[in-house]
């Protein structure tokens, strides 16, 4: 009998999420996704180092910035070489509210992979879901360079997203489901898991009015969130739950479908500007989490930079 990992394939395309690229070598995923928190902990493991060692060998001369971005697209170039799809390669989280400067950092790390052979039908830039992103996004999006948009934690995000025209977004159901958890004391499971009801929300809007942007599920805490958004488009996954899902032979069923979302009764939102920004203010868990989650990856970006101001 296939183990769930292998039924999850059925109905959904499966994403290594983990900077660990010899780790993800084991469950064939079609995708990678990374993000500065994960290149940070790939960077203080040995078998890694030697990496950020030829980065700054090579581009001796250049800011510890440009060294980053490097770093990413040697990470990059190395799961490429594993996965037959696509890998997530984020912009600074620095960067969030800065359309024009996140424009430029999308353009600079494709042509990065360009440089190195790599089409950009094989990279995400991974942009975070505030207003400026989606704008720049939108723009990046017009010039053929595909967008993951991430940091996402309600359904005006993924609106103004799609309506942008970005290729990916990634709802993120572990930090949603931590908010719940911290705000109520109680752990929810299953159906009735908010992060699992996020990202059904999302799809049955997306399916019903039939936009083209794709759905990743992401920031998982347990297999049981993953099996409930079988069917999902693509669903992000770290190596721990990877192994579970590969350990365990339980059938599985598909969650997510297009029928079941047409039949839904989802009205249909029109958003600008004022009322993007009002709506994801009057969620208090969706704007806790995207300014913490901004703030996280800010900070790990930073510890990047130290590690390597302090070996050079």
């Amino acid at each position: 009998m296939m183990n769930q990992l292998e039924q999850l394939k059925q109905y959904t395309t499966v994403v290594a999420d983990t900077g660990d690229f010899q780790t993800m070598q084991a469950y064939t995923p079609r995708d990678a996704t990374t993000n500065p928190s994960l290149i940070l902990k790939a960077v203080q493991k040995a078998e890694y180092l030697p990496l950020l060692e030829q980065v700054m060998q090579q581009h001796a001369g250049q800011s510890t910035s440009e060294m980053i971005d490097h770093l990413l697209i040697t990470f990059g170039l190395k799961i490429l070489n594993i996965v037959p799809g696509r890998v997530s390669t984020e912009t600074d989280a620095r960067l969030s509210f800065d359309t024009e400067a996140t424009i430029a950092k999308g353009r600079h790390l494709i042509g990065l992979y360009e440089a190195a052979g790599i089409s950009k039908e094989r990279v995400l830039i991974k942009i975070a879901s505030t207003w400026e992103g989606i704008r720049a996004a939108e723009i990046l999006e017009k010039e053929g360079i595909h967008c993951n948009m991430t940091l996402l934690f309600c359904l005006p995000q993924a609106i103004a997203c799609a309506e942008a025209g970005a290729q990916l977004i990634s709802p993120f159901v572990g930090r949603i489901y931590d908010w719940y958890k911290k705000q109520t004391g109680q752990e929810i499971y299953g159906a009735d898991d908010p992060g699992v009801l996020s990202v059904k929300k999302i799809y049955t809007y997306y399916r019903k009015f039939d936009y083209a942007t794709e759905i990743m599920g992401a920031s998982f805490r347990n297999t049981s969130q993953i099996l409930e958004l079988a069917g999902c488009d693509l669903l992000t996954i770290s190596p721990d739950l990877l192994q579970k899902l590969s350990d365990s032979n339980t059938g599985i069923t598909q969650k997510l479908s297009k029928e079941a979302a047409m039949a839904s009764d989802l009205q249909k939102v029109t958003l600008d500007e004022k009322a993007f920004r009002f709506q994801l203010n009057e969620d208090p868990m969706a704007t806790e989490k995207l300014s913490e989650g901004i703030r996280l990856f800010c900070a790990d970006t930073v510890k990047l930079e130290q590690m390597i101001a302090a070996m050079r």
